[in-house]
């Protein structure tokens, strides 16, 4: 590749990003639109993607909607006899329920053989395009000694001071308790580690509360000492929100979990030239970078991410990637658990 090539990737131009890239463009331009069901904008820095998507294939329009990852899939459900989507992304239990209900269909991008074994379906139904991280985002105005450890969450200094997602009602909930419990010994298999450890956070008195939505705005506006959260929510808050230094972001030394965000190709899609297009667009190495610029690790093995981002997001090898089918299936003991744990119920 020419360094002019290199320097503006985008431009159709220069090289294919894989082979067969500017026939699947010929064929997409037929169709001349992609519509990507749940990408919101301002989540995962989809707005870089779809800019970037635009630039290198002009004449190929972008519809997406922003309607959360169970919706996306009842809406799929009920339009599967005339679907209007050609592409899916959601938190990867839901992927399992789009598969489960037969709307989607395999395919395998650019990269898809560099993912791990659980970051994608084997027959390419759905896969994983970015993880998210638990970290501890920490308001260093609030806090004089940033923690390092989930044993150190425990200490008297941090009574009142920790805000975490309900598990039986979110998502992220479920995610940080498998972040808790490896962190405690325990792995896909055995949760309970998690579960003793939130509850021993709790008797301790450090939990201020917990909720049942994201607390972004209140950590934003400095009500929040200590927020068991996403990394990315925290890099943002730093970077683009204006904490700077009133924000420390820790991966905790122990253990952490990432929890997987996939996408599919919907099953007889409207556009399906222009669907694979734009899959393959987000797992190149391309995509995955631009993902990275909005603060979400690429799922992508080996990605060498562009050194102002690598700075901010370093390598922090004790990440364990969630097996989204096994944690599944764990949902209801971790439901039954917390509850008992930490409410006494």
């Amino acid at each position: 590749m020419s360094a002019n090539a290199a320097a503006d990737v985008f431009a159709f131009d220069g090289p294919e990003l894989y082979k067969g890239e500017q026939a699947l463009y010929d064929a997409a331009l037929k169709e001349g639109l992609v519509v990507s069901f749940d990408t919101g904008p301002t989540w995962a820095n989809w707005a870089g993607q779809f800019k970037a998507f635009q630039k290198r294939y002009p004449g190929i329009e972008m519809v997406y909607n922003d309607i959360g990852s169970a919706a996306t899939v009842v809406t799929l459900d009920k339009s599967r006899n005339r679907p209007q989507a050609d592409t899916a992304y959601y938190f990867a239990a839901s992927a399992l329920d789009a598969a489960k209900a037969g709307v989607v269909e395999g395919y395998k991008p650019v990269n898809f053989d560099r993912l791990s074994e659980t970051l994608r379906a084997t027959d390419g139904q759905w896969f994983t395009v970015h993880t998210l991280s638990v970290a501890f985002l920490v308001n260093t105005k609030l806090v004089n000694d940033v923690p390092k450890s989930w044993a150190d969450l425990l200490k008297p200094e941090y009574k009142n001071a920790i805000v975490y997602q309900d598990p039986r009602s979110t998502g992220q909930g479920q995610v940080v308790t498998f972040a808790a419990s490896f962190g405690n010994g325990g792995d896909m298999d055995n949760v309970q580690p998690g579960i003793d450890y939130l509850g021993k956070l709790s008797k301790a008195g450090n939990v201020l509360r917990t909720v049942g939505t994201t607390p972004y705005a209140q950590f934003l506006k400095g009500e929040i000492p200590i927020w068991i959260g996403y990394e990315n929510d925290g890099l943002k808050a730093k970077f683009i929100d204006g904490m700077a230094d009133d924000i420390t972001v820790v991966i905790p030394q122990e253990a952490s979990a990432a929890a997987p965000y996939a996408i599919s190709l919907v099953k007889n899609g409207p556009n399906p030239n222009a669907g694979k297009l734009w899959l393959n667009f987000i797992m190149s190495e391309a995509g995955q970078n631009i993902f990275a610029q909005g603060y979400v690790r690429p799922s992508v093995a080996g990605i060498k991410l562009p050194d102002d981002v690598a700075a901010k997001m370093p390598v922090a090898s004790q990440i364990k990637p969630l097996d989204i089918a096994k944690a599944t299936t764990k949902k209801a003991e971790i439901d039954a658990g917390w509850a008992k744990a930490v409410l006494g119920q």
